[in-house]
C-alpha cells in the first residue's frame, strides 16, 4: 500500500472524480465553515485536523490560481459542462457563482484574487448573455419558407404552396 500525503490523496482521489475546475472550486469553498476552517470529517479522521485544514486550504488557493489562469474560452466550455452536471442554465450557474464569489476564495487570497475573480466570473456572464442574445437574434431573423402543400386523397385540388401552420396562426 502506498502512502499518499493528504494534500495527494485529495488531489488524486477526490478532486480527480470532480469534473471541471469551477466545480472543484465550488466543492472545497463549500467545505469552509462560516468563520474559515475547513470542515471534512472522514478526511481529518485519515490525515489529523492539522494535516487536513494544510491540505484543503492549499488545494483552495491551487483552484483559485487554476481558474484565474483559465483562459476565458476554456472557463465558457467548462461553465457549460459544469452547468449541465448542475442541472441549470449556463446563465443562471454563473449567476449563482457570481452571487457567491466572496465565498469561493480562500482565507487571505491574495492581492488582487478577489478582485481578479470577481472580473472573470462578470466577464463570463456577459460573454454568455451575449452569445444568448446573438443566437436569439439570428433566429429571429431566420425566413420564413413556404411549405409545400400535398393534396388530401379525394381532394380535387391541385398542390399549392401554403403557409406552415405556424405562420398561419401568427397572421
Amino acid at each position: 500500500m502506498t502512502l499518499k500525503s493528504a494534500l495527494e490523496d485529495l488531489s488524486d482521489t477526490t478532486l480527480e472524480a470532480i469534473s471541471g475546475c469551477l466545480r472543484k472550486l465550488e466543492y472545497l469553498a463549500g467545505l469552509r465553515e462560516p468563520r474559515g476552517d475547513y470542515a471534512h470529517w472522514g478526511f481529518s479522521k485519515v490525515y489529523g485536523e492539522s494535516p487536513a485544514k494544510k491540505a484543503l486550504t492549499t488545494a483552495h488557493r491551487a483552484a483559485v490560481s487554476h481558474v484565474l489562469s483559465t483562459p476565458l474560452r476554456n472557463l465558457l466550455e467548462d461553465v457549460e459542462a459544469s452547468s449541465q452536471e448542475a442541472g441549470v442554465g449556463m446563465e443562471r450557474y454563473l449567476e449563482s457563482l457570481a452571487e457567491k464569489e466572496d465565498e469561493l476564495l480562500p482565507n487571505d487570497p491574495g492581492a488582487g484574487s478577489a478582485r481578479h475573480l470577481s472580473s472573470v466570473l462578470h466577464a463570463l456572464l456577459g460573454l454568455e448573455r451575449s452569445r444568448e442574445r446573438n443566437a436569439t437574434r439570428r433566429a429571429s431573423k431566420l425566413p420564413q419558407r413556404p411549405v409545400q402543400s400535398l393534396p388530401l386523397v379525394g381532394d380535387s385540388a391541385k398542390p399549392g404552396v401554403q403557409l406552415a401552420k405556424a405562420d398561419v396562426a401568427e397572421e
